[in-house]
């Protein structure tokens, strides 16, 4: 199996070694083009305005000066064009990737775009903030991601479809099992803005973001992080409200 590995917090993140190591586990083909900078957030950023750069960093190891997206794209038609991958892998995340934070997500992002082009895709991402500890136990996912990703891989899933799968901040030992849920949505105001002045005039904003609690229900994916519990989260891109859709249809349709 050839597995292509990508991320948004860059190629040489804390989790893109992490990756690396969970990926050894299920095969000895595996290929990493991710981001040469941090691009959290990016979303599914495409750099059409700008040049793309591909940097071989080892063998099988490529950066990117662009978004996961890109990296993906760049994969799929010049590094990896004669042998396209059979799995792609996106993380893994510092930080989880939970409720509506998924559209902002540059992991999510990676894994969408494999899927686009056709290859069954996985983005994995380690919660942190929820249990109190200081320090991200990457020791979780990599205990907990092979044998979780082969299952996945040997059960399959649609081709439109990306799984979400996000660890609890918690000692491996602590996790509590797997629970397969829907994506939740959050019941408080996340974003907000720091105005400050500029020395030379004027003011400019940092952009913050909320971490406390909501308390969401049974069967989302935050209830499953809370409660100490993996998460997978299958997920896709169409966006349509179906309801809305309909109601429409009936004041527009004669």
């Amino acid at each position: 199996m050839r597995i292509l590995l990508t991320n948004d917090d860059g190629v040489r993140a804390t989790g893109m070694q992490v990756l690396r190591r969970i990926a050894a586990e299920i095969s000895d083909d595996v290929w990493v083009v991710a981001p040469e900078s941090e691009q959290s957030a990016a979303s599914r950023g495409v750099s059409l305005h700008n040049p793309v750069r591909l940097k071989k960093l080892e063998d099988k190891v490529y950066a990117v000066t662009g978004t996961p997206t890109d990296s993906v794209i760049v994969a799929m038609r010049d590094v990896l064009k004669d042998h396209k991958p059979d799995l792609v892998l996106s993380g893994v995340n510092r930080g989880q990737n939970l409720a509506e934070d998924v559209t902002f997500s540059g992991t999510i992002a990676g894994a969408l775009q494999g899927m686009q082009m056709g290859v069954p895709s996985i983005a994995l991402s380690l919660a942190r903030g929820f249990q109190g500890a200081m320090s991200l136990p990457w020791e979780t996912a990599e205990h907990h991601a092979p044998d979780l990703i082969k299952k996945l891989v040997e059960q399959g899933w649609p081709h439109n479809v990306v799984l979400s799968i996000n660890f609890p901040d918690t000692a491996p030992h602590k996790v509590k099992g797997i629970q397969i849920t829907r994506q939740g949505h959050r019941d408080y105001e996340m974003s907000g803005v720091d105005k400050r002045d500029h020395p030379r005039g004027g003011s400019y904003f940092w952009l913050t973001y909320g971490a406390a609690k909501s308390n969401p229900p049974q069967g989302t994916d935050l209830r499953a992080i809370y409660d100490g519990y993996i998460s997978v989260t299958p997920l896709h891109t169409d966006l349509t409200h179906f309801d809305t859709m309909s109601d429409l249809q009936d004041v527009f349709t004669d």
